[in-house]
């Protein structure tokens, strides 16, 4: 558990959370360095044991989820675990983990709802950021879920997933705002 605490330290207590939202090479590096082990044991499932307390279960899902997004920023495997992420944060929520954690840890725990292109996992996801409560959250899950109705996908991965955008994602892609 002392490496599942060091990751939850580190995102909730050591850093800024400006970070969590921002673009930002140095903070990326950041990450690398210190976890790019772990990512590698996480996306071979091998943090298994981590799944025996809420805590755990979170720290091996903001490896996956978020800090796949930190070190393989606009490249394919930055998205390459949202499927491991996801079944987690339904395995957990399942267990009941939201009920140990603090209100901004649980929203990490929902988040690979929120970072799914299926508008199925969406309904879950707007019915648990409601229950939540914290507005910013359910307001970003709104605008996730709009993007996901309209296209079936978010368009600003299709460059980097290499997929081809369609006239209405490209205009979509040049207004503010459009991008995560």
């Amino acid at each position: 558990m002392n490496q599942a605490q060091a990751v939850l330290d580190f995102w909730f207590h050591e850093i800024d959370p400006a970070l969590w939202w921002a673009k930002n090479g140095e903070f990326d590096r950041l990450i690398e360095q210190r976890f790019l082990a772990l990512h590698t044991a996480a996306k071979r499932g091998e943090l298994f044991t981590w799944r025996d307390s809420a805590a755990g279960r979170l720290a091996e899902i903001i490896v996956l989820d978020q800090f796949s997004r930190n070190i393989y920023r606009d490249q394919p495997e930055a998205f390459a675990q949202d499927p491991q992420a996801l079944a987690l944060a339904q395995t957990a929520i399942v267990a009941g983990a939201a009920a140990q954690l603090t209100p901004i840890q649980t929203s990490f725990l929902y988040l690979p709802l929120m970072h799914s292109e299926s508008l199925l996992i969406h309904q879950q996801a707007l019915a648990l950021f409601t229950a939540l409560g914290l507005p910013n959250s359910l307001a970003f899950e709104l605008q996730h879920q709009q993007i996901i109705q309209r296209f079936g996908r978010y368009p600003h991965r299709n460059a980097i997933l290499g997929r081809v955008s369609s006239a209405e994602e490209l205009d979509f892609l040049q207004q503010a705002g459009s991008a995560f």
